[in-house]
């Protein structure tokens, strides 16, 4: 891809990541078939009034063809906890050992005072002179997170991502909530529905640990001074407009503006844009980066756009793998989601470099390379004769 001078790059150039990934641990729902969950939520065919949309129609125009969905698994924050714990055991580490916790959400259990924050260091038996850092962010959280971690100097932080859809779309028989069903208060009411359709349910957590010898990079930005050569963005991409002072929780309308309305036209515009930029600022500051990288990890947006970024770069699908057409966008938990499956199948081995490359609602992209350092992936030692 030809490389282009612009603002952006100027503004957001890598820094310096002296991190390595040591551990990590990803938890799905059950993965349902898209034909499934549309029998079950019942989004209105507005074709045809009275009857529903069937799941090969919603797979025709999100291109999912099934979700990770699991509403009672993660009814409560302890899904989230165990998550965490596990990605401290597979670092050998205990929490007496963390010294810098991220907690990244769109969908918090508890909306005001950061409690997920609390709640989780709780359960985790995180110190208690450790302050919590709760950020309420899309799918590109896990890069502010990193870059957040760089200049918290921390010596080994556990980053926690979650998102569970389930819990805020759907009633206890797994139909849409009226809100998602057929609202026309919020400005994306008429396509509501898609949301939920889209989005799915995961936890997942990192383990970095900081090492001065490491030469990894770390990239953020928000576009909110310019986009490349384009003016900045201004559009949050994702609109949930309800539930604060501007749309208080009682008054009317807030119930049906406290939804996550999705803005087609720009999200595309800005993942197109931004993993671009994602892509030349790395280039610039590391050329041929990805001979260097065993994988790249990009944000699983819809399979549309995460395969034209694949082919406009020259990836192939075994180093840049996918996992949306299986689960769904799982927001920030998308690209974790997509190491442990590679740890699991034995596609990783220790000391392998990984990049991560997201963009997401805010708006705001980043990345980071990151050598892969998961005590399990290390060679067992050879036995002596």
């Amino acid at each position: 891809m030809p490389l282009v001078e612009s603002t952006a790059l100027m503004h957001a150039a890598p820094a310096p990541f002296p991190y390595a990934l040591t551990g990590a641990h990803t938890t799905l729902g059950p993965v349902v078939t898209m034909d499934a969950w549309a029998k079950v939520a019942q989004v209105p065919d507005r074709r045809n009034p009275g009857e529903a949309l069937e799941g090969s129609f919603i797979t025709r125009l999100l291109g999912v063809e099934s979700k990770s969905w699991g509403p009672d698994q993660f009814a409560t924050p302890e899904t989230v906890a165990e998550t965490a714990r596990a990605a401290l055991s597979s670092a050998c580490l205990e929490p007496r050992d963390i010294d810098a916790v991220v907690v990244v959400t769109c969908n918090p259990y508890q909306i005001l005072l950061d409690q997920d924050a609390f709640t989780l260091m709780r359960l985790l038996g995180i110190a208690d002179h450790v302050p919590p850092l709760q950020l309420g962010a899309g799918c590109a959280g896990l890069a502010r997170a990193a870059s957040l971690v760089s200049r918290l100097s921390a010596e080994r932080a556990l980053v926690i991502a979650y998102s569970v859809p389930s819990r805020t779309s759907t009633c206890a028989d797994g139909t849409l909530l009226p809100a998602y069903r057929d609202n026309t208060v919020h400005p994306y009411g008429r396509n509501m529905w898609s949301a939920p359709a889209l989005f799915s349910d995961a936890a997942s957590a990192m383990v970095l640990e900081r090492d001065e010898a490491i030469d990894g990079l770390v990239l953020y930005s928000r576009d909110s001074q310019s986009f490349g050569d384009e003016a900045a963005i201004d559009d949050p991409l994702i609109h949930f407009l309800g539930g604060g002072t501007d749309s208080p929780a009682g008054t009317p309308g807030s119930a049906e503006l406290a939804c996550f309305g999705m803005n087609p036209p720009e999200i595309t515009r800005y993942y197109s844009g931004g993993m671009t930029l994602n892509h030349q600022a790395l280039e610039t500051a590391r050329p041929g980066y990805l001979d260097h990288v065993s994988r790249v990890y990009t944000h699983q947006a819809n399979p549309r756009l995460v395969d034209e970024f694949i082919q406009e770069t020259g990836l192939s699908a075994e180093k840049a793998p996918s996992n949306v057409r299986q689960l769904g966008n799982t927001v920030s938990p998308s690209t974790l989601a997509l190491l442990h499956a590679d740890q699991l199948n034995g596609n990783l081995a220790y000391g392998d470099r990984a990049c991560f490359s997201v963009v997401g609602s805010g708006p705001e992209r980043g990345a980071f390379i990151t050598p892969i350092r998961i005590p399990a992936l290390r060679q067992p030692a050879t036995l002596p004769a």
